[in-house]
C-alpha cells in the first residue's frame, strides 16, 4: 500500500508521489470544480479511478525504471478505470448511458475524449484481449476500492437529466474538472514552487472597488461634451442592471459609447451580486485584445487580467512520465484568473474541443459572467451549436452571458436559432434610450460610391487626403494599396500579419499624428475596425458585411469633434469574391443598402432586418455538428466546429524581445514564460506554415508553435507572401 505511486520524485528530488494521495486529491479538486453544474458525484469518482491503471506492477516497474534513468516502454493506464465504470454500469447493471459519464472522461485525461461508439468497442476488446491485465489491477486495487470508490458509489446522489447535446457539453464539463485537477495535483508534486502562485491575488470585489475609484476620476477629469454624457448614461444604467438575476443580457450601445468599459462595470458588480468567480471578456480580435487588456491593467495591476489569445499546443497523447514532457503539458492555462481577456477563437474552439490541454479550463467558465464583444462577429454557420453551448451554461453552470454590440443579431428573432427561446434576452439599456443614443452619436454621413474604381486611382484619392483611414477585405489589396503609397509621407500598414507589440507600435504614432494634425493615412485589414480606438475624420470601407461596414464607421469622428464625418463605401475594380458565409454577408449588405438611404445605417433597428435575411440564407448548422454531439462524437465535433475554417498555428516573429523570451521559454517552459510571448506572434495557417518550414523559413519550437527565421518588415510584418487567415485571430 505504501510503495505504490502515481509518480517518480521530482528532479534531483527524493519524495516520490503516492498513487492514493494523488487520487484522493485529484478526487477532492475536480469534485469542488464540478460543484457548481451538479457535476460533484461524477467528477470525485472519475478523480478516484482516473489512475486505476497504475495499481499494475508493470507501471510500477516502469516508475522505477524511469527514475533511475533506465530506458523503459511506457505503460498504457488511462484506459482501465474507464474499463472498470464500463462494466460495472454496462456489462452489470445494462445501463447503455451511465457509463459514459465516467468512462468518456477517464479515458480521455490524456489522449483526449473519443467518440461514445469508439470507446465502447475500444473497452470491449481490452477487457476480452487483456482480461488478466485488468484482473491484476484490480487484485491490487482492491484496497483501495473497498475503502473509498464502493462507499462512495453506495451513497452519492442521482445524476441530473439533460437534453442530448447537454449531456455531451456536460460530460465535456466533468472532463474539464478532472484534467485541471490531474494537471494541479501532478504541477504541485513536480513545481511546487508554482502552486502559491495560482493562487488570485485580488477578489472580484477588490477589482469593484479599484474599477470604481478609477471611474470617479475619469468621470471628474471628462469634458462635459455629449459623447461623454451618453458614455455616463451607458454606465450607470450598466451598474443598476446588475443586481439583476443571472441570465443573457444584450448590451446595444454606438461605437464610440463606452459599451467595453460599461460592459465591464455590469459584469463586475453582477459578480459581485451573485458572489461568481470570474469575468471572461471574448473578443474577436487581437488588436482589440491587446487593446482592452493594457486598458484593464492599468486599473487592476497585471496579476489580475490574464491576456489569453495563444494556446501552446501540449502532447496529450503521450502518458510519459517524462519531467519535460510533463513541464510543456503543465504550461497550458486553466483560467484562474478573476479576469480574462481572450478571443472568442480560444472560447469556442476550447468549448467543442476534445484536447485535454483546450478543454482544461472551461470548468471555470460556471460561476462567470461571459462577455462576448462583437457579438455579430459569430460565424452564422456555426450559430446553432454555438448559441446551444451558451444556453447550457447559462441553464445549468451559473453563468451569466453578455451580448455586447452596436449591431445587435436578435438571435432570438431568427425562426432558425432556437437555443435562447426558453430564455428571455433582457436589455440592459431600455430601447428608448437605445433608440435615443444611436440619435445623438449620429457623427458620420454615409456615401456609397456607384463604381468599382481601380487601386491606382485609389490611391490618388488616398494621397489627395490628409488623414483617412480605409480597411480593405484581405491583406492582399491592403498590402498592394500600401506598395502604391510608400513614397508617400505618414502612410501607415495593420494586419494580422504583424504582431501584436508591433499594431501597438503603429497605433501609438497613428494616434499622435492625429492628435497634433499631422499627414497620417492607415491601410489596414479588418483588424482595425472593432473597437480599436481611433478618431479619423474620413474612414473608407471595402464593400462588406452590413455590421463590419458599420464598425469601421466607429473609426469616424469618434469623439464627436466635427460636425460630420464622412464614411465611404468603396469596390475595386480587382475586388476578389470572397466564398461563404462572407460572401453571403456581403451580398445581403449590397442588396439591403440598395434599398434603403444610406444614412438608414444610423437607425439600430436596420440590423433586425439584416440578421434576419442573413440567418434565413445561411445555414446555421451547416456542418451538421448537432447531431455529431447528440452521438457523443468528440473528435468529429472537434474537427468540423472551427471559427477559422482551417487549422492555424503561433508564429513568433523578430520584432523587439521576442527572440530573447523565447530562449527564456524554450529552457524554462511555463505558462508565465510563454505569455511574455504572445504579444510577439501572429497565426498562420498549418499547411501553409509546413510548407514555409520544408522551406526553411520556419522552426519548430513546440507543437504548433513556430520561430519566423525569415525577414520581418517594419511595414508590412513578415516578407514571404501568405495567406491571411483574417476573419477572426485566436
Amino acid at each position: 500500500m505504501t510503495n505504490i505511486y502515481a509518480h517518480t520524485p521530482r528532479e534531483n528530488g527524493q519524495e516520490w508521489h503516492r498513487l492514493d494521495d494523488h487520487l484522493l486529491s485529484v478526487a477532492e479538486m475536480a469534485q469542488s470544480f464540478a460543484a457548481p453544474f451538479q457535476g460533484e458525484r461524477v467528477a470525485y469518482l472519475c478523480g478516484l479511478l482516473h489512475d486505476l491503471g497504475k495499481f499494475h506492477p508493470l507501471f510500477q516497474e516502469y516508475l522505477q525504471k524511469q527514475a533511475s534513468g533506465e530506458m523503459s516502454r511506457s505503460i498504457p493506464h488511462a484506459i482501465w478505470g474507464a474499463a472498470f465504470m464500463y462494466q460495472l454500469y454496462w456489462k452489470k447493471m445494462n445501463d447503455p448511458h451511465a457509463w459514459q459519464w465516467f468512462s468518456l472522461p477517464i479515458a480521455a485525461h490524456h489522449a483526449g475524449l473519443h467518440s461514445s461508439a469508439y470507446l465502447s468497442l475500444t473497452l470491449e476488446e481490452k477487457l476480452e484481449k487483456q482480461r488478466s491485465h485488468f484482473v491484476e489491477i484490480l487484485r491490487q486495487a482492491e484496497w483501495f476500492l473497498k475503502k473509498f470508490v464502493f462507499p462512495y458509489m453506495q451513497s452519492a446522489t442521482k445524476i441530473p437529466s439533460f437534453s442530448e447535446t447537454e449531456r455531451e457539453m456536460w460530460i465535456r464539463l466533468v472532463f474539464s474538472a478532472l484534467v485541471d485537477a490531474d494537471y494541479l495535483d501532478t504541477e504541485r508534486h513536480f513545481q511546487p514552487e508554482l502552486s502559491p502562485l495560482r493562487q488570485p491575488t485580488v477578489s472580484i470585489t477588490d477589482l469593484w472597488n479599484m474599477f470604481v475609484a478609477d471611474q470617479e476620476q475619469l468621470t471628474s477629469q471628462a469634458d462635459d461634451t455629449a459623447v461623454n454624457r451618453m458614455r455616463r448614461e451607458v454606465y450607470e444604467e450598466c451598474v443598476c442592471a446588475a443586481a439583476r438575476s443571472q441570465g443573457v443580457y444584450r448590451l446595444t450601445v454606438p461605437t464610440g459609447g463606452g459599451k467595453t468599459r460599461s460592459s465591464l462595470a455590469f459584469a463586475l458588480k453582477h459578480a459581485v451580486e451573485h458572489r461568481l468567480d470570474r469575468i471572461i471578456v471574448a473578443i474577436p480580435y487581437t488588436s482589440i485584445i491587446e487593446q482592452t487588456a493594457n486598458v484593464y491593467r492599468g486599473i487592476f495591476g497585471n496579476d489580475a487580467v490574464l491576456e489569453h489569445h495563444s494556446q501552446i499546443e501540449v502532447d496529450d497523447e503521450n502518458e510519459a512520465a517524462d519531467e519535460r514532457l510533463i513541464q510543456h503539458r503543465l504550461s497550458a492555462e486553466n483560467w484562474d484568473a478573476p479576469l480574462i481577456v481572450t478571443t472568442t477563437v480560444q472560447l469556442f474552439d476550447s468549448l467543442f474541443s476534445n484536447r485535454p490541454s483546450k478543454v482544461r479550463k472551461l470548468h471555470n467558465l460556471s460561476r462567470s459572467v461571459i462577455i462576448l464583444d462583437e457579438v455579430q462577429s459569430l460565424p452564422p454557420e456555426l450559430l446553432k451549436p454555438t448559441l446551444d453551448a451558451l444556453a447550457m451554461l447559462v441553464r445549468h453552470c451559473q453563468t451569466t452571458i453578455v451580448l455586447s454590440s452596436a449591431t445587435q443579431p436578435f438571435f432570438e428573432e431568427s425562426r432558425f436559432l432556437h437555443a435562447f427561446s426558453q430564455m428571455a434576452v433582457e436589455e440592459i439599456l431600455p430601447p428608448p434610450i437605445v433608440n435615443r443614443h444611436f440619435q445623438q452619436m449620429q457623427r458620420v454621413d454615409y456615401d456609397i460610391w456607384k463604381s468599382p474604381i481601380s487601386l491606382p486611382k485609389l490611391a490618388r484619392f488616398i494621397r489627395e487626403q490628409k488623414q483617412l483611414l480605409v480597411v480593405f477585405n484581405t491583406r492582399k489589396e491592403a498590402k498592394e494599396c500600401v506598395e502604391l503609397l510608400q513614397e508617400d509621407e505618414g502612410v501607415f500598414h495593420l494586419s494580422t500579419l504583424l504582431c501584436g507589440a508591433h499594431r501597438r507600435r503603429i497605433l501609438k504614432e497613428v494616434r499622435e499624428r492625429l492628435r497634433k494634425n499631422q499627414p497620417v493615412r492607415l491601410i489596414s485589414t479588418q483588424v482595425v475596425e472593432a473597437g480599436v480606438d481611433l478618431d479619423f475624420p474620413i474612414v473608407m470601407r471595402q464593400m462588406g458585411p452590413l455590421d463590419r461596414i458599420v464598425q469601421a464607421a466607429g473609426r469616424c469622428n469618434r469623439e464627436g469633434k466635427m460636425d460630420k464625418g464622412k464614411v465611404i463605401i468603396f469596390e475595386t475594380e480587382e475586388m476578389p469574391s470572397p466564398r461563404g458565409p462572407y460572401r453571403t454577408a456581403m451580398e445581403t449588405a449590397r442588396s439591403l443598402l440598395a434599398q434603403r438611404h444610406p444614412n438608414d445605417l444610423h437607425n439600430p433597428n436596420i440590423f433586425r432586418e439584416y440578421f434576419r435575411r442573413l440567418f434565413a440564407s445561411v445555414d446555421v448548422d451547416s456542418k451538421n455538428i448537432q447531431k455529431d454531439r447528440e452521438t457523443l462524437d468528440y473528435p468529429l465535433v472537434a474537427e468540423k466546429y472551427r471559427l477559422i475554417d482551417q487549422d492555424t498555428v503561433s508564429v513568433i516573429v523578430p520584432y523587439a524581445e521576442a527572440s530573447e523570451y523565447l530562449r527564456t521559454w524554450e529552457s524554462s517552459p511555463s505558462r508565465y514564460s510563454f505569455r511574455r510571448l504572445q504579444p510577439y506572434m501572429i497565426q498562420l495557417y498549418r499547411f501553409e506554415a509546413e510548407k514555409k518550414e520544408k522551406d526553411g523559413w520556419l522552426r519548430e519550437v513546440a507543437d504548433s508553435v513556430y520561430e519566423w527565421l525569415g525577414d520581418y518588415d517594419e511595414r508590412i510584418g513578415i516578407k514571404e507572401e501568405v495567406h491571411d487567415p483574417f476573419s477572426l485571430i485566436g
